[in-house]
């Protein structure tokens, strides 16, 4: 549903979604500067408007930025690239993952390869590692990492401190890495 607000004389625009699974309250700007407020379905929408003058700051700088920089965002596929570049994903994962996994030596079950919108890669407590298509477009130390932290979380399964030693094992400046991956708009 789409709102309007009025934010330090400034009119904003935003998608309000309502969600079953969302946990709590999220604000997504997205790379063409859109705004989307991501409500659990237990909370009012009075609460979005609160919640947005709170992020107010946080929002017009992340607009400003993706206004100025529309160099970082991966662009919107369909699923006709999906079904195109699936399988070279796949292939590409796979050497991947079977390369770094001669270090790590760890068990997991299968690799998907999806057209996910919010996740560059998951892992599932079944060992089952999943990854976006959209890997084929980065930057090969941002793949690298990608896989590496996927495949650390087939040891451990959260983001502990035993998790990132693991992870700069093959990363030692994983911090950087991320900080780069956040640039970049699925």
């Amino acid at each position: 549903m789409n709102k309007k607000i009025k934010i330090d004389n400034k009119e904003l625009n935003y998608n309000l979604k309502r969600s079953k699974r969302a946990k709590r309250v999220r604000i997504v700007v997205n790379c063409d500067a859109s705004v989307t407020v991501v409500l659990p379905s237990m909370i009012g929408e009075n609460f979005a408007e609160k919640f947005l003058r709170e992020k107010s700051d946080w929002i017009l700088k992340k607009i400003e930025y993706f206004k100025k920089n529309k160099n970082f965002s991966i662009k919107k596929f369909g699923k006709k690239d999906y079904l195109k570049n699936k399988e070279k994903a796949r292939l590409m994962v796979r050497e991947k993952v079977d390369y770094f996994n001669e270090f790590y030596d760890f068990k997991f079950n299968k690799i998907a390869i999806r057209n996910q919108k919010t996740r560059w890669g998951s892992c599932s407590k079944k060992g089952n590692l999943n990854f976006n298509y959209k890997l084929i477009y980065l930057s090969k130390k941002l793949v690298n990492y990608i896989i590496i932290h996927e495949l650390c979380h087939l040891k451990e399964l959260n983001h502990s401190e035993k998790f990132w030693k693991l992870v700069s094992e093959l990363v030692p400046h994983y911090k950087e890495i991320r900080k780069e991956l956040r640039k970049v708009i699925l």
